[in-house]
């Protein structure tokens, strides 16, 4: 991909403007049609997996000696559960259509969608932390590893990778702990503090932080040392390129040549990568959120699949898809404003 230097210096309300046009209305409808397809074969699938899966819900409450056979059976007819599996699932379907009802969760007698409503909120918090994290740390550090390649620090931020790749997230998330119950620093456990309701704003505020502090880190480590190391693979693949010998030939400062003409040009994968990153705060954040108690969807969703609380589990499978797929359209459209000569129908 080519630098065009009169792009780059437009102001970027106009350049907005020239990638917010009738071509990305278009893309963008076209993509929520594909989408609607895509949930409904996503859900039929992730439907009939769990029917295959031995056993119910009421199966584990028929092991207990305090539940009769007749509220068991009560209970099969309140959850449709007595009906064939094909008509469970359109019912499950037509309430969504026509009512935008996800069903009742049979562990805790409550609508599927305000449970989910109620922990949306400390994933997002947890996992749109966690991608600051990575993104203000791993960049920078894979710029200066491919503007100093092969010297003593690029060495030494490589090895840094190599050895954070290899650390799984339940290994660090256990070293955390490790290191929190050595140190009274940092609080092990749940979002807050016992005293948060008496706290001010701004105290409730940094109660959350502290907290939030050794989960975002478990979270980030993987993803740090894989977008370190690409990141510095993008840069130097481009300060390869013809137009960078021909813009340093010129007389441009080495700042200028990396940070205006390469770094602009090394960047477009990365976007890409946005979209893998929103899809995957949902399963991302599920390892975090169980070593530390952190009261997000991950320990919910792990309870309904041990439960086979099957509308909250499919409620989950769908939030799931439909966070990939509006992952993706948002990185191909950020991917548009971030160089408007990419046209969007070469995009499929």
């Amino acid at each position: 991909m080519t630098s065009d230097p009169l792009l780059a210096q437009r102001p970027l309300a106009t350049r907005l403007r020239a990638a917010l046009g009738s071509d990305m209305l278009a893309y963008t409808l076209k993509r929520l049609l594909q989408a609607l397809v895509t949930l409904f074969l996503a859900s039929a699938l992730s439907f009939t997996i769990i029917q295959l899966a031995p056993g119910n819900y009421l199966d584990t409450l028929s092991q207990n000696p305090t539940i009769s056979p007749e509220r068991l059976e009560e209970l099969r007819q309140q959850f449709g559960l007595d009906r064939p599996a094909l008509s469970q699932y359109w019912r499950w379907l037509w309430q969504i259509l026509t009512r935008g009802n996800f069903g009742t969760s049979f562990v805790y007698q409550r609508s599927v969608a305000s449970l989910l409503w109620e922990r949306v909120p400390a994933t997002l918090l947890l996992a749109i932390a966690s991608i600051v994290v990575t993104w203000s740390i791993a960049i920078p550090l894979g710029i200066v590893g491919a503007v100093n390649q092969n010297r003593w620090i690029d060495r030494y931020l490589r090895a840094i990778s190599y050895i954070g790749q290899g650390f799984p997230s339940f290994v660090m998330a256990l070293l955390l702990l490790f290191l929190a119950q050595s140190t009274p620093l940092f609080p092990v456990g749940n979002m807050t503090s016992i005293d948060h309701a008496d706290l001010s704003l701004v105290g409730k505020a940094l109660d959350i932080g502290w907290h939030l502090i050794l989960p975002t880190l478990a979270l980030s480590v993987i993803s740090f040392a894989g977008l370190q190391r690409i990141t510095r693979g993008n840069l130097l693949d481009v300060l390869r390129q013809n137009y960078i010998q021909t813009a340093r030939a010129k007389g441009l400062s080495e700042g200028r040549v990396i940070y205006v003409h390469a770094l602009r040009n090394a960047v477009n994968p990365l976007v890409t990568l946005l979209g893998f990153e929103f899809a995957s705060l949902l399963s991302g954040a599920f390892i975090a959120e169980n070593f530390f108690n952190w009261p997000g969807l991950g320990r919910l969703i792990l309870q309904a699949v041990t439960a086979q609380d099957l509308y909250l589990v499919m409620a989950s499978l769908m939030m799931g898809a439909t966070m990939l797929i509006v992952g993706n359209l948002l990185a191909d459209l950020l991917l548009k404003v971030v160089d408007p000569r990419i046209q969007l129908g070469d995009m499929n």
